[in-house]
């Protein structure tokens, strides 16, 4: 029995069994929800999947007329899609407990990853669905801003910024509350001056969520479609941009992996960049 939850605990649920697949998808949507470079998810016979508490907490965006994108209303972390017309639970693996190194098969729309990614593992690649999936591939939005300015948005389109000037930093986080938070697992994450930051439209249909115990771990995310968005830190004058959320490139690549010692255990770490268990010193 594999178990999962949300960052703030409100939804959790079990799945019985082996999973059937586990992939690793780079389209524009997942990348979107997700807030990072790509979403892993396994899948499982709907049969399989129980809910244990927090259905009710669920809400779900509608990206196409034939998808959903569920998620925890608290705080945006995605929940399983429980697709009824092919009796499959799709999970997403960054809210699992358990090591599924053996079961990842694939990475799939590797022809939409975004420009700042860098794929250094073995695993097989589709530019779309792998053979034999009989689904079609839909197009994702393009969004683009102004020359020289950096932009991005929630997948909805609510939510829209644009950031300037050279980012602090660009790094790939491992810690545990990344995982949960952005359902994935890892997080990547472009950090800027709080002053370079600008909001388009949408500001006020952002929503924070704030880990209790935590002293600045807080995530922001659209309330409409559970995108994360850039969460700014006043007490320390930055702001954290999603990765994933950006319709440009940002111009940097990320420079480090961090919280490697709280790594997923089915995500290796296969590139040259450096780690470091926790922050950097």
């Amino acid at each position: 029995m594999t178990i999962g939850s949300c960052l703030c605990g409100a939804v959790k649920y079990e799945i019985d069994g082996p999973f059937q697949m586990m992939v690793h998808c780079h389209c524009s949507r997942c990348r979107k929800h997700h807030g990072t470079a790509f979403a892993s998810f396994a899948i499982a016979p709907l049969a399989n999947f129980r809910w244990i508490q927090g259905e009710g907490d669920v809400v779900s965006y509608a990206s196409t007329p034939h998808s959903h994108r569920p998620f925890c209303r608290h705080c945006g972390s995605v929940a399983p899609n429980l697709m009824q017309d092919a009796g499959i639970a799709a999970c997403p693996a960054g809210n699992l407990v358990g090591d599924f190194s053996f079961g990842m098969e694939a990475h799939i729309f590797v022809g939409s990853k975004a420009e700042w990614e860098t794929l250094t593992d073995s695993l097989p690649r589709f530019e779309e669905y792998p053979p034999g999936v009989a689904a079609p591939a839909i197009p994702g939005p393009v969004r683009s801003g102004m020359p020289g300015h950096v932009t991005g948005s929630c997948l909805c389109g609510d939510v829209t910024y644009e950031v300037t000037g050279t980012p602090s930093r660009m790094s790939i986080c491992h810690c545990s509350r990344c995982q949960k938070a952005r359902s994935a697992g890892e997080a990547t994450n472009v950090v800027y001056p709080d002053s370079q930051i600008k909001w388009l439209s949408g500001a006020d249909k952002i929503r924070e969520y704030k880990v209790p115990d935590a002293k600045f771990f807080t995530v922001a995310f659209c309330e409409r479609c559970g995108s994360p968005v850039p969460r700014i830190s006043k007490e320390r004058g930055i702001v954290v941009v999603p990765a994933g959320s950006l319709d440009s490139d940002p111009g940097a690549r990320p420079q480090a992996h961090i919280f490697v010692g709280s790594r997923a255990p089915w995500l290796p770490i296969t590139d040259s960049l450096p780690q470091f268990p926790e922050y950097p010193t």
